[in-house]
């Protein structure tokens, strides 16, 4: 007897959507994925895609339910109820975010006209406060309902982290909707996570907030770390002390880099925004993006006092974080850059991909050397 799958739609197949759309095949979905690059949809379809992701090779090699598309009307058919939008939400230059790929793909939904069944879109990036609502309004006399369910995600990571989330947030558009994505996740996951459910906008806020909380935390630890070192004391095993208090915990509880990549420092301008245009200044998140800033002007001073003027200065990495290739407001690229262009001999050590990117913008301006991990 013949497999039947239900079918869902990921529209949005990048670095975070490919993740999701595999983890899906695996759980037992017929998934059809949409991107507009012709040259990576024929990469997936053959099999051939190379990623940095981990996992992702092996689960496309294995996937026999998952095929991708240009065509969105391969996607949004009869059979698909549910379709998950996972685009590119950039940040605008006052710190919100630009939803112009969510509202293309609105348009070509609304282009299908009223649908006889009743489909449900579920918001997979990051969206500012408010937006939900009015997507909803606007899809619903199309028979559209709009629910959001951001993900908690590290890059590196993305395919483990979709597994064993802790929390799943879903900013339902009504209970029966709720139940629909509980019950994907319920078969993609291979834990038990907590299931948050809300209103739309309180999973937005909620989105910003967590993420705003995780940056305090690394900003809190850099600036007491910068504090011992500063009086003699020992940051390491201070750090250590603090997380060990079950009030606190440890995680993201020790010295080292300032916070970068693409969600956190953006999340956090992001909620401070939102919470300005609701009258209310939120200092918690204007002095976490300051003390983020002074822990790397505190690091460049004591990189120029500790390393001879002669030594070369070595970075094992300059990605934002270890295992990844993305250079997005990495903090160790920022060091290195500043102490380069003080006229510091400065090696990086990274991946092919790393160290070719780094070349393309800033030439020689560092020595190089390539590493397998």
């Amino acid at each position: 007897m013949t497999e039947q799958r239900e079918k869902i739609a990921v529209l949005g197949i990048g670095k975070l959507g490919i993740c999701f759309a595999l983890n899906l095949e695996r759980s037992g979905y017929d998934v059809v994925g949409v991107d507009v690059d012709e040259n990576y949809v024929q990469a997936i379809n053959s099999k051939t895609l190379k990623s940095y992701e981990p996992g992702v090779e092996r689960y496309l090699q294995n996937s026999t339910h998952f095929k991708a598309t240009t065509n969105i009307n391969e996607a949004i058919d009869a059979e698909t109820a549910l379709v998950f939008i996972m685009v590119a939400t950039p940040s605008l230059p006052d710190g919100s975010y630009n939803h112009a790929q969510i509202e293309h793909v609105a348009e070509r939904l609304m282009q299908f006209g009223k649908q006889q069944f009743k489909k449900h879109i579920i918001i997979g990036c990051t969206t500012m406060p408010g937006y939900c609502d009015t997507l909803a309004a606007l899809l619903a006399p199309y028979n559209y309902t709009v629910s959001y369910n951001p993900e908690f995600i590290a890059q590196g990571n993305i395919i483990h982290d979709q597994q064993y989330p802790d929390q799943v947030l879903i900013g339902e558009a009504d209970k029966e909707t709720g139940d629909k994505i509980v019950e994907v996740y319920k078969k993609m996951c291979l834990n038990q996570p907590v299931y948050c459910r809300m209103n739309r906008l309180s999973a937005e806020i909620c989105k910003l907030a967590t993420n705003c909380f995780l940056t305090m935390k690394i900003s809190f630890a850099n600036s007491m770390g910068d504090f011992a070192i500063r009086a003699g004391a020992d940051p390491d095993k201070i750090l250590s002390a603090i997380g060990s208090d079950s009030r606190i915990g440890s995680k993201y509880i020790r010295y080292g880099f300032g916070f970068g990549g693409p969600c956190f420092s953006r999340d956090n301008r992001a909620l401070a925004l939102s919470g300005k245009q609701h009258g209310m200044d939120l200092h918690l998140s204007y002095a976490t993006d300051v003390v983020n800033k002074q822990h790397l002007d505190f690091q460049f001073k004591q990189y120029m006092e500790q390393y001879p003027s002669d030594e070369v200065i070595s970075f094992d990495h300059v990605s934002y974080k270890k295992g990844s290739v993305i250079l997005e407001e990495s903090q160790q690229l920022a060091l290195a850059l500043r102490l380069a262009r003080e006229g510091r001999k400065v090696l990086i050590k990274d991946v092919p991909a790393v160290v070719g990117a780094v070349k393309k913008l800033y030439g020689d301006l560092f020595l190089y050397e390539e590493s397998k991990d």
